[in-house]
């Protein structure tokens, strides 16, 4: 991991019962699964802008982050606590939908661009400008449009699209903790080759 350990993994969404099922809430899932596989419960934590949990993994502190500013102003609230906790953006996770991989499929990622992502834009902004950041990329599909791109990430995927998802959610959540303990490549390897 080039000497950076990961102590803030924030999952990307939007707020409300409405968008609780929509495919550009996959982040959310992924930090709620996690949480609860730690026995925790994200707790609404107005100064950070979201809902935020703290566990240990491997012996390691890790925060917990689900912004509740909406997609676009995601980086208000991965400012705000990364600001607080003095933790460099190559410490941070943020786990996203992602148009360009079919629903199953997910990846691990290090720095990059936003690829037109609002959330990943804002957050990029938030930290100076830096996408030195690792992603956890969960793949949603594409509706073949882009105009139709929109309606399409506010939309709840079909039974088995939610099913694939919630499949490489729970992996994502199996090798998070190698991917938090330097040993990255594995953890990579290991997500892709359950959702190749």
């Amino acid at each position: 991991m080039k000497g950076h350990s990961i102590q803030l993994i924030v999952g990307l969404g939007n707020p409300g019962a409405k968008y609780e099922d929509t495919r550009h809430n996959a982040g959310f899932w992924f930090v709620e699964q996690l949480a609860r596989a730690h026995g925790e419960n994200l707790q609404p934590e107005k100064k950070f802008f979201g809902l935020s949990a703290r566990i240990t993994i491997g012996g390691q502190d890790v925060r917990l982050l689900n912004p509740t500013t909406f997609m676009n102003n995601s980086g208000q609230a991965v400012g705000a606590i990364s600001t607080f906790f003095k933790i460099p953006p190559q410490s941070i996770l943020v786990a996203h939908d992602e148009l360009d991989l079919p629903a199953g499929i997910g990846r691990l990622k290090q720095g990059g661009g936003h690829g037109g992502h609002n959330g990943l834009r804002d957050i990029i902004a938030s930290l100076g400008n830096c996408k030195d950041f690792q992603r956890l990329r969960i793949g949603i599909g594409h509706p073949g449009n882009s105009k139709e791109v929109i309606n399409y990430v506010l939309q709840k995927p079909s039974v088995a699209d939610r099913q694939r998802m919630d499949a490489v959610i729970g992996e994502a959540v199996r090798i998070t903790p190698e991917a938090l303990n330097g040993s990255w490549q594995k953890a990579v390897q290991e997500l892709h080759t359950f959702s190749s």
